[in-house]
């Protein structure tokens, strides 16, 4: 395969969408997507696959919030499948953030020039990995992956796309809560955490593999244990404190 060619200033491909939403037929098409807005998008070879999954769709679904507090109207992910795939997917992934949009006969993929032949990984034709801004149906600017070996992931990630709309903005903490069940001291940290607005992954840790996985996670033998951007702030005192030096800022 050799690299699609970037299409920077010039206008998406007209297209219609046929796409499935709540187990019902919808249409939209490229001028009520893109006219009079400014919209991140990006494109992956195909639902359910490993980097798509892990890493590409999870990403941009978490900082959507971030790139429209940066005047970015919508993200959307295109990829080559069929409207059914791209909405259990979207479902998979609870991809709330993120207009998941099917382009099953690759029409608007192959009027951006990335339709690509995958036939050696039996994918038939699919879209190239890339990420672009568009602001009203001219785009702006693409990150478009390398040829290389593989799949590989090195600039259409979300991270590089807000970067570019905004070299200054701030990407929400990712933040982490050990717990059990039953814990009250757990339901505190829990409830200090929601009453300041901090979107956070509550991690209930079962009976069998707590004691281990405290000790190895944060060595500590007690819940909860809370981790902000992969460093351990620690328990109820610190979650209190952390949560008060937060509001002060």
């Amino acid at each position: 395969m050799t690299k699609p060619e970037s299409r920077e200033g010039q206008p998406v491909p007209k297209v219609t969408f046929k796409y499935r939403q709540n187990g019902q037929w919808k249409q939209t098409d490229t001028d009520k997507l893109f006219k009079g807005r400014t919209v991140a998008v990006f494109s992956l070879p195909g639902a359910f696959t490993p980097t798509c999954s892990s890493t590409h769709l999870p990403r941009f679904n978490e900082l959507a919030p971030t790139f429209k507090a940066n005047g970015v109207d919508e993200v959307i992910c295109i990829a080559v499948n069929d409207p059914f795939v791209m909405e259990e997917w979207a479902k998979n992934q609870e991809a709330h953030n993120v207009f998941v949009l099917p382009d099953g006969n690759g029409a608007f993929t192959g009027g951006m020039g990335m339709l690509v032949d995958m036939s050696d990984e039996n994918f038939g034709k699919r879209s190239w990995r890339y990420s672009m801004l568009v602001k009203d149906g001219v785009i702006d600017k693409m990150f478009i992956e390398p040829d290389k070996p593989g799949d590989p992931f090195e600039v259409s990630d979300a991270d590089t796309l807000l970067k570019y709309v905004n070299k200054d903005a701030k990407a929400p903490d990712q933040v982490a809560l050990l717990t059990r069940e039953g814990c009250e001291f757990c339901a505190k940290a829990k409830q200090q955490l929601k009453d300041a607005g901090v979107e956070f992954a509550d991690v209930n840790l079962p009976h069998t593999i707590r004691t281990r996985a405290l000790g190895a996670i944060a060595k500590a033998r007690t819940v909860p244990q809370l981790f902000v951007n992969g460093e351990l702030v620690g328990g109820s005192d610190a979650v209190e404190k952390w949560v008060k030096q937060r509001k002060a800022a």
